[in-house]
């Protein structure tokens, strides 16, 4: 058995807790620590993902199988969000060494536990241990939303936490409630059960099952469930808010994960139990947060706006349900993270030029140094999130549209993303002008442009040109993890079926 799997989890684990043991050493030291377990999650994620092209990995922590066991599974998906995870987490770790780190004794430390929570969620096989990490990457989001302090963050860090408290109190009935029905909490083992339950279970299983719909549209920031997400986005650091994009995607890879496998296809009188629900859900927050972006009254707020967008339109495709729009759906996901985090850094970089009195605030302020290189970069950025040719946004809204046919849904679907980009790009151009061409004639009093900050903004911005340039390998490689997602059986098999490792079998 390889221990490979769990390498994601507990290096970040272990570096966190080395951090907090020397919290009150010198920042350098805790600097270089945290960007070399940073850094090596990255050519760890992608040898996963190439042995996930070869076979399903389980590994059974302990060495007790599934499903008494706790077990950790690697398939197309987990490994395809591991690296999408950890590309984030290094343009994230790189911007915070530039000082946004000091503002605070623990943010590596805190840095660290968020990344293993992120790692375990798209890890686990288990329901109960997905809600032990969604609680470790919360509490660590906790600490990291208030770094740094300020009024601002105290108020949306209040709302954060009050909203996830009452999200996990939720989630722990609704697990509590699954394995009192169905005796387990391994996800493949309860597919199992979930299809050939009594019928006099089944009202109670969908009610459960229902619970986690919520709890997960909670976190993915789902309509009406999103209201959180705009100033707690706002309000982090850029750094923070950045690592964020991808909090919103452990929601939605819940959903894909667990009404896939659990109640997909083979679930009986629960299949596709969450259709009817994702489907208007989507649509209605794609559309709220195109008006919430065009209404945003700074670039941060803004861009947090745009990750409610992002998940409208990942909904969208999830709810339809398709190979094609699964596929696209996967596409996007990996771009809209990607560059949701670039336009946060951006952000923070813009609000350090502009100085204290006008940050990134959409208001007339003095003309900043650098000012044809950063309206490029933002240029290039705003294009690639409002789905314009020929960048990565555009391949994956595209796909999207194709994957809907014709019909009532390809109408819906046609008018909700069309307009949102409509507005989107209205949004952003009211951005850059306000930012970059229109100024109120006084003088720029903020820092002087720090390029070793915009080396992970190039990194992440970066990923655009590359989704394009890659497309026909990484989509063959998306259209093996829908195929996979689709026909549970080889993630059951390779589950249930894995033996104890013996150290007697090795030569």
């Amino acid at each position: 058995m390889s221990h490979l799997a769990v390498l994601p989890i507990i290096l970040p684990m272990f570096m966190g807790a080395i951090l907090l043991l020397i919290a009150r050493s010198n920042m350098n030291i805790k600097r270089l620590l945290s960007l070399f377990a940073t850094l090596v999650q990255l050519p760890l994620a992608l040898l996963l993902m190439a042995q996930s092209n070869e076979t399903i990995s389980v590994y059974a922590a302990g060495n007790w199988i599934a499903p008494f066991g706790i077990v950790l599974v690697v398939d197309r998906l987990t490994a395809l969000m591991l690296v999408v995870t950890a590309v984030l987490a290094v343009a994230t770790a790189l911007y915070a060494l530039r000082g946004d780190d000091g503002l605070g004794r623990n943010f590596h430390a805190l840095f660290q536990f968020q990344l293993m929570g992120i790692n375990g969620a798209f890890l686990t096989g288990d329901l109960f241990n997905l809600f032990v990490f969604f609680e470790i990457l919360l509490i660590a989001s906790y600490a990291l939303l208030l770094h740094g302090a300020g009024s601002a963050r105290v108020r949306a860090g209040l709302h954060y936490v009050l909203l996830n408290l009452f999200g996990s109190a939720l989630f722990l009935i609704a697990v509590g409630t699954l394995y009192g029905l169905t005796g387990t909490l391994n996800m493949a083992d309860m597919a199992v059960r979930v299809a050939s339950l009594p019928a006099e279970q089944v009202p109670l299983v969908g009610a459960a099952g229902m619970l986690l719909l919520v709890v997960f549209g909670l976190k993915a920031a789902l309509f009406p469930l999103y209201f959180w997400l705009p100033k707690a986005y706002s309000a982090a650091s850029a750094p923070v808010a950045a690592l964020f994009a991808i909090m919103t995607k452990v929601g939605l890879y819940s959903i894909l994960r667990v009404y896939t496998l659990i109640f997909g296809s083979e679930a009986g009188d629960l299949a596709g139990m969450a259709e009817d629900w994702l489907w208007p859900a989507a649509l209605i927050t794609l559309a709220l947060g195109a008006i919430g972006a065009l209404a945003a009254s700074s670039l941060g707020s803004l861009t947090a706006y745009l990750v409610v967008v992002s998940v409208g339109t990942l909904l969208a495709g999830i709810a339809m349900g398709s190979q094609e729009a699964l596929v696209a759906s996967l596409y996007y996901l990996i771009h809209s993270t990607w560059i949701s985090g670039a336009l946060f850094l951006l952000a923070g970089i813009i609000a350090r030029l502009r100085g204290p009195r006008f940050g990134a605030r959409l208001i007339l302020g003095p003309q900043m140094a650098n000012n044809l290189l950063l309206s490029g970069l933002f240029f290039f950025a705003a294009i690639s999130v409002a789905g314009m040719p020929p960048l990565s946004g555009f391949i994956g809204k595209l796909m999207l549209l194709a994957s809907a046919g014709t019909g009532v849904t390809a109408a819906w679907l046609y008018v909700t993303v069309l307009l949102g980009s409509l507005v989107t790009l209205v949004a952003l151009s009211r951005a850059g002008s306000t930012l970059f061409w229109r100024q109120d004639g006084s003088v720029a009093v903020g820092e002087p442009l720090d390029l070793l900050r915009l080396l992970p903004v190039l990194l992440l911005l970066l990923g655009s040109p590359l989704l394009v340039v890659f497309a026909a390998p990484l989509l063959d490689y998306l259209q093996a993890t829908v195929a996979d997602l689709l026909d549970t059986t080889a993630y059951i098999d390779a589950v249930l079926s894995m033996q104890a490792y013996d150290p007697g079998d090795q030569p």
